[in-house]
């Protein structure tokens, strides 16, 4: 059995969603779906994957934008992020006028995430770790089975989180990366809320943020 995962750019930011499943039982979530609905509808069923949950990272516009109307189309609930970031989600209308989206209008999810929650879906698990400083109720999910988290904007190839939005804080956002990432292993790829993949070693030896001279 094997976790399997499609990435999916989304939106004129062109934000990372996810869509993971367990190869076994085609069951699967999606991960920060941030708009242009059609296009992951039409994925989702491409893959012949069976969703049974959304996943939010946290509550910037470009990772929740198309949460509700997928939620809908599907008949499935969402999950997270952390609940210290409901002031995005509640911010939504004008997050969407200050970047000129379409209307999406504020909403909670069925079940906010937690540090030490799990999510499952056929079977799979992802870990939920929570990593303020970018927001502070960015979550990751991480696959222990797969060696692979998704980490939203907390880090990215050679790059970290902007931490100039509200609430948002520098020296926290490297600490949940040193704290929570790191620990995951080296070995371990992650899908960042924009750009390529990288794995959490690479990023030790070569990303100027969080570098630590890790021996290669």
């Amino acid at each position: 059995m094997a976790l399997q995962y499609q990435v999916v750019p989304v939106t004129s930011f062109q934000q990372n969603c996810s869509i993971v499943w367990c190869d076994e039982t085609q069951k699967g979530v999606v991960i920060d779906p941030g708009g242009d609905v059609k296009q992951l509808l039409m994925m989702i069923e491409e893959l012949n994957v069976q969703v049974e949950k959304l996943l939010l990272t946290h509550g910037h516009l470009d990772h929740v934008g198309g949460s509700e109307d997928l939620a809908r189309a599907l008949n499935q609930p969402i999950w997270g992020p952390h609940k210290d970031d409901n002031f995005w989600l509640q911010g939504l209308e004008g997050q969407s006028q200050m970047f000129g989206f379409p209307l999406t209008e504020a909403f909670e999810p069925s079940k906010w995430l937690n540090e030490g929650d799990t999510v499952t879906f056929g079977n799979q698990t992802l870990s939920v770790l929570h990593t303020p400083g970018h927001t502070p109720g960015h979550v990751v999910l991480h696959s222990e089975s797969a060696k692979v988290a998704f980490v939203g904007d907390v880090l990215f190839k050679g790059g970290v989180g902007r931490t100039d939005f509200p609430k948002g804080d520098y020296a926290t956002l490297i600490d949940s990366i040193k704290s929570k990432l790191w620990p995951l292993g080296n070995e371990t790829r992650f899908v960042p809320g924009h750009g390529p993949e990288s794995t959490f070693g690479s990023e030790r030896v070569s990303n100027p943020f969080v570098a630590d001279e890790m021996p290669i």
